[in-house]
């Protein structure tokens, strides 16, 4: 979904999306005391359950192999492989808020328009699924039946019919309280008042949040008037043809798993693919593949990898769009690969002619897109002529160069150098040539590899952008601590007070300091919490506390143990001012404990006879600190 959400809905769905509920929906919830629920975590494989939930504070934490948290938005996120802003449409929707959306920097969207065109496009789709089984509907089915797609195959796609006549579904979707502008801006109605679909045969095409948001509808009768063999709806509040993707709603929990993306040419081709086990396949709608939808298929792989598979037709156009995804090939942080059957057939026609085990076999046989595209290079060139196999070296060469495993292109080299005949060496001086040229290109020429569908909202991470993790090697104040260190115990404890009974300890937190805390990490969550209480945006000084702490600095590591310390159970279920003040006193009576014993050692290597003064004014601190410790020892135990 393009645009900017407005920042109090963001606050209302997360307000309104109990945590309980979205999580308890996806994962068996038991009350574990203290307010806690706890589950088997739904990220990894676990017997024994590890997954924190703490409805009071929205939060939801994982004590297992994950380690990660967040609240209800980044549970969303990560449950679903959605960005933020599609998590919070998708919550939204499911709690009955209507958000306001700036589309992409201009203008708003009219309150409540996009729930409006959400509505009237299920509608729609639920109207052409049913028109598919009526006798008007006999050449539709026909064409699914001729392609291998029986009833069930038709339902699960939720494919449709669009009635001849023109103005059925206006009438149906009128009847059901839409008027024709609100029709028309959602491209399913003309002006004029008739239909956009008349007479083909339809497929839905949803979003992330799985809600459709356009069709694309195929030519089966040799009278339709509108000659183009397939059109899609047009451009609208809902549909971006270069920001969707179909079959992207069945698909993309697969491609998080797998990190693996297949992209087919057609419709057809994707439920072939779906039906034939490759449940990783999508298809552009109504234009090409473009750098938008790489960017979002890199997102759900994520950064460990994976692969994406293009599937072509290996005539001219095939080689021509091979040739237009080889230049995109710098969007993707995963290497690229084609699949070309050699009969030509395309997915679905494999399907029918050859069975599903062809198509899982089509994709099997993937190989690199470097080495098609460069194949095609070579093809054009005669190579049994010496100059001609020098031109093919130069317009390869650069291909080469372009692989951006560094450990690969000398053995990529080699392999050019095989099918030229040419020698090792003038091969690797071109490609090197290549490089170079390359590395001189001014800045922004090039493909920006960092921007992998990132989302505007979606800053900071834990509560506010769910589970991140950092760019570069985390430093020693980054590693999470061991939650059952019993040497750490005093410190977990006290962290935990501060993020979840602020008000307990509210008058002990200035006088806590990142010393008090041998840990880096619980250090990083006081440093957090006295940020986020020096900078209060009004109202109840400790509301909506945990994310401000959490986000207090740009540092997901800590943001994370922030959300463990909110969902993890304190020692005792109702904790007190005195059981706040004692814990925070035990803390500082170990801070002068130690302190106590540098005293102590530099009095030992310090000569009275020699130094007074400096003995004198070191036993005289010994003085002062063994009165504090006696005095916070009485506090720790509830004496004072």
């Amino acid at each position: 979904m393009a645009g900017r959400i407005n920042d109090e809905d963001i606050a209302s769905v997360r307000e309104r999306a109990r945590i309980e509920d979205i999580v308890g929906s996806y994962v068996n919830l038991r009350n574990a005391g203290g307010g806690s629920m706890k589950g088997l975590c739904p990220f990894h494989d676990e017997s024994t359950p590890s997954f924190n939930v703490t409805p009071a504070r929205g939060l939801w934490y994982c004590f297992g192999a994950c380690s990660e948290g967040g609240d209800v938005i980044a549970f969303m996120q990560k449950i679903e492989n959605l960005t933020f802003t599609e998590a919070v449409q998708k919550l939204a929707d499911r709690v009955g808020i209507q958000l306001r959306i700036s589309d992409d920097g201009g203008p708003r969207l009219p309150a409540g328009l996009r729930v409006r065109l959400m509505e009237a496009h299920k509608e729609a789709a639920e109207f052409f699924a049913l028109q598919l089984s009526t006798p008007d509907a006999l050449t539709a089915r026909q064409f699914l039946a001729e392609r291998g797609f029986d009833r069930a195959a038709a339902e699960e796609f939720g494919v449709g019919y669009a009635p001849r006549g023109g103005r059925r579904l206006g009438q149906h979707l009128k009847a059901r309280g839409f008027d024709e502008e609100e029709l028309i801006s959602g491209g399913l109605l003309r002006r004029g008042g008739y239909d956009f679909f008349s007479g083909r045969l339809l497929w839905p095409i949803r979003d992330a949040g799985k809600s459709v948001v356009g069709f694309g509808a195929r030519r089966i009768f040799d009278d339709d008037r509108l000659p183009a063999k397939y059109i899609n709806t047009p451009e609208t509040p809902l549909y971006k043809k270069s920001h969707v993707l179909y079959g992207l709603d069945l698909a993309r929990t697969e491609i998080g798993k797998r990190s693996q993306a297949v992209v087919v040419e057609g419709y057809t081709d994707v439920m072939a693919a779906h039906l034939s086990g490759v449940k990783t396949a999508v298809a552009s709608c109504g234009t090409a593949f473009g750098a938008d939808h790489a960017k979002i298929l890199q997102r759900l792989m994520g950064d460990q990898g994976g692969e994406v598979i293009f599937t072509f037709d290996g005539d001219a156009a095939g080689q021509n769009a091979a040739l237009k995804v080889f230049s995109l090939d710098s969007t993707f942080h995963a290497p690229t690969y084609v699949a070309i059957e050699p009969t030509g057939l395309d997915p679905c026609d494999l399907r029918l002619q050859h069975g599903e085990a062809a198509v899982r076999e089509l994709v099997g046989r993937r190989q690199p897109l470097y080495r098609f595209v460069m194949s095609n290079i070579l093809t054009k060139h005669d190579l049994d002529r010496a100059d001609a196999r020098v031109d093919a070296l130069r317009e390869a060469a650069p291909l080469v160069a372009s692989i951006r495993d560094a450990s690969k292109v000398g053995e990529y080299a080699r392999e050019l150098a095989g099918m030229l005949g040419m020698d090792i060496d003038a091969v690797r001086q071109e490609v090197n040539k290549a490089a170079s040229r390359s590395s001189r290109r001014p800045a922004g020429q090039d493909h920006d590899r960092s921007s992998r569908g990132h989302d505007p909202q979606q800053s900071g991470a834990g509560p506010d952008g769910g589970a991140a993790h950092p760019a570069a090697a985390p430093s020693a104040a980054d590693v999470l601590p061991d939650p059952h260190d019993r040497l750490l115990a005093t410190e977990r404890e006290t962290a935990k007070l501060i993020i979840q009974v602020p008000t307990l300890c509210a008058e002990e937190l200035p006088q806590l300091t990142t010393a008090d805390f041998t840990h880096p990490a619980y250090a990083a969550v006081l440093r957090h919490a006295q940020k986020a209480a020096a900078n209060v945006p009004g109202g109840d000084p400790y509301a909506d506390w945990a994310r401000r702490v959490a986000t207090a600095e740009d540092n997901p590591w800590v943001n994370s143990l922030v959300v463990a310390l909110a969902v993890e159970p304190l020692v005792t279920e109702t904790p007190t001012r005195a059981y706040a003040t004692a814990y925070v006193s035990k803390l500082r009576l170990l801070t002068v404990s130690r302190q106590i014993a540098q005293i102590k050692s530099r009095l030992q290597r310090t000569n009275p006879v020699e130094d007074p003064t400096t003995y004198n004014k070191t036993f005289s601190e010994l003085v002062v600190l063994e009165a504090q410790r006696k005095q916070l020892q009485n506090r720790s135990l509830g004496l004072g």
